[in-house]
């Protein structure tokens, strides 16, 4: 039940953003034109990032979580965040962006990059738990 209404709050404020401030919820632009964008354009793009951050600590409190456990070394989990940055920077956006906003908005490059990095998404998992790289 909480996935659904995960999956509901972020349809909400997706929508929300477009409809109100005309901008689309893609984190890997909001973040990465946090620094280059005009003066003006920062005001939101600091306060969405703020929200990012301070949304889980609010739910903590409300609803306390279990520990997270990540089973994986560090050096794979750095080299995952390098691919990932990579990715969203190859693929014009991010999850957020193609697979939120854009699907959304019927846009078939969207579709194509979500294919794409949830189709490597199984692939990378598979390797890490059945394949050649078992055990990272």
């Amino acid at each position: 039940m909480s996935s659904l209404i995960g999956g509901l709050l972020i349809g909400v404020s997706t929508w929300l953003m477009i409809r109100w401030l005309g901008k689309i919820a893609g984190i890997s632009g909001i973040v990465g034109q946090l620094w280059s964008a005009r003066h003006s354009d920062r005001g939101w793009r600091f306060a969405f990032v703020a929200g990012l951050m301070v949304s889980p600590l609010i739910y903590a409190l409300a609803a306390p979580l279990p520990a997270v456990v990540i089973a994986t070394s560090p050096p794979v989990l750095i080299v995952a965040g390098l691919l990932v940055g990579f990715g969203s920077r190859l693929g014009s956006g991010c999850t957020s962006g193609h697979g939120v906003c854009g699907l959304s908005r019927l846009s078939l490059r969207s579709l194509v990059a979500t294919l794409t990095f949830m189709g490597t998404a199984a692939l990378v998992v598979w390797l890490l738990r059945h394949g050649p790289f078992q055990g990272y």
